[in-house]
């Protein structure tokens, strides 16, 4: 059975830096895309960025390109977030999600396109 356990969120000014991880166990992680998903309260969940089974292909959403880094590692079953830059309207739960199909190079941005999903990290950025 995969799990998925994120890391790594908390309260930290505009302007600051978080680093989000994500280990995964119970599966063949380097064989799958994976992507980080957020939720506000009282908002759907929406697509933040993603990761081709090889890391070699990213996608972002426009909201936070040229601020969020996504990475993996695969020899450590782990994914990253790296946030910079963060905004009071970044504030959400934040989940990962390992992707629903095989040796998928360009990832894909809906959640239908994932299969598990981790419990989620509040980060929370005060103004």
């Amino acid at each position: 059975q995969v799990q998925l356990v994120e890391s790594g969120g908390g309260l930290v000014q505009a302007g600051g830096s978080l680093r989000l991880s994500c280990a995964v166990s119970g599966g063949t992680f380097s064989l799958y895309a994976m992507g980080w998903f957020r939720q506000a309260p009282g908002k759907e969940r929406e697509f933040v960025a993603a990761i081709g089974y090889s890391g070699t292909r990213t996608t972002y959403a426009d909201s936070v390109k040229g601020r969020f880094t996504i990475s993996r590692d695969n020899a450590k079953n782990t994914m990253y977030l790296q946030m910079n830059s963060l905004k009071p309207e970044d504030t959400a739960i934040y989940y990962c999600a390992k992707g629903l199909l095989t040796f998928i190079t360009v990832p894909r941005t809906g959640a239908a396109d994932f299969g598990s999903w981790g419990q989620g990290t509040q980060v929370t950025v005060s103004s």
